[in-house]
């Protein structure tokens, strides 16, 4: 037997597979959110077969970023506590963690029967578009944030396949550039940390200016908003849904992004979207508002 594998810490192993970072496949459950198939047994069972595609999928991404990144992770005060930066995991192990997890996320579109083939096609993308991110885009200025937007949108066109629900241009446009804003301020966060104290997270920390960054972060905020604004007015959306008032939810939108923006940039704090959203309240608050007001628009 490989020594590589006597001894494995089933705690960092779970770590590597950051299942706290599985919350980011909820964007998979937006189409049938909107669409108002929330009810359909159907649809909810064939949707979290996607979720568990891509949740098996991302996991797979991560083992390789981590191993792939573990010499720069090891500088970085935070990330060298990742489990293959700490040498609490192996290479070995974490390839072979890499390669099941992405073994299991194409078996799981074989539980869609018929249907599987376009959750399987968008499902290995994702796949190859990461692992091309992992090995060369996360290199490229600029590319490497629209590479992560682009994830996203795949996993909003997957939810919107597997339900067969029909999506906006507006909501794959909005999903884009909210991917986006949240890349950018993940690279403020790597420059904050090279110019603070020296460490080059990734390559590009010494590329990017936190003057372009904050203005990218401002035009990005608007540009969300203004996409949100048009959605919510648009005929076809306001016909759907009966109401013409599905606008007023955008106060929770500005509030949440504005607190974004004063958590990522005034305070210089963390851009990890999962982070900031998992320890403030108030963030929390301006999300769980904006469900309940939705829900009541489209369910009641």
């Amino acid at each position: 037997m490989n020594p590589s594998f006597r001894h494995i810490n089933p705690g960092a192993a779970v770590r590597l597979l950051r299942p706290i970072q599985w919350l980011k496949n909820g964007f998979v459950l937006m189409p049938m959110f909107f669409a108002g198939q929330m009810g359909d047994t159907s649809c909810w069972r064939h949707a979290l077969v996607a979720v568990a595609a891509f949740c098996m999928a991302s996991s797979a991404v991560y083992c390789m970023n981590d191993i792939l990144d573990a010499d720069a992770d090891r500088l970085h005060p935070r990330k060298c506590r990742r489990p293959v930066a700490s040498g609490q995991v192996s290479p070995t192990i974490g390839w072979a963690l890499a390669a099941l997890m992405a073994v299991l996320s194409l078996g799981c579109c074989l539980l869609l029967g018929r249907n599987f083939p376009i959750l399987l096609a968008i499902t290995a993308v994702y796949l190859t578009l990461n692992a091309a991110y992992c090995l060369w885009l996360k290199h490229l200025m600029i590319i490497d944030v629209v590479a992560v937007a682009l994830c996203y949108v795949l996993r909003v066109v997957a939810g919107g396949e597997t339900c067969s629900v029909w999506l906006s241009p507006w909501i794959v446009c909005l999903t884009f550039l909210l991917a986006l804003f949240l890349a950018f301020a993940k690279r403020r966060e790597d420059v904050v940390t090279y110019l603070s104290q020296g460490i080059v997270t990734r390559k590009n920390a010494t590329r990017y200016t936190l003057p372009i960054l904050d203005i990218t972060l401002g035009i990005l905020a608007g540009a969300t908003l203004v996409c949100y604004l048009i959605y919510t007015l648009s005929p076809e959306v306001i016909g759907r849904f009966g109401s013409h008032y599905l606008y007023l939810t955008s106060v929770f939108v500005l509030a949440g992004t504005l607190r974004y923006l004063q958590l990522a940039l005034a305070n210089s704090g963390s851009g990890n979207p999962i982070a900031l959203m998992l320890r403030d309240r108030f963030l929390q608050l301006c999300l769980l508002s904006w469900l309940i007001m939705f829900f009541c628009f489209i369910y009641l």
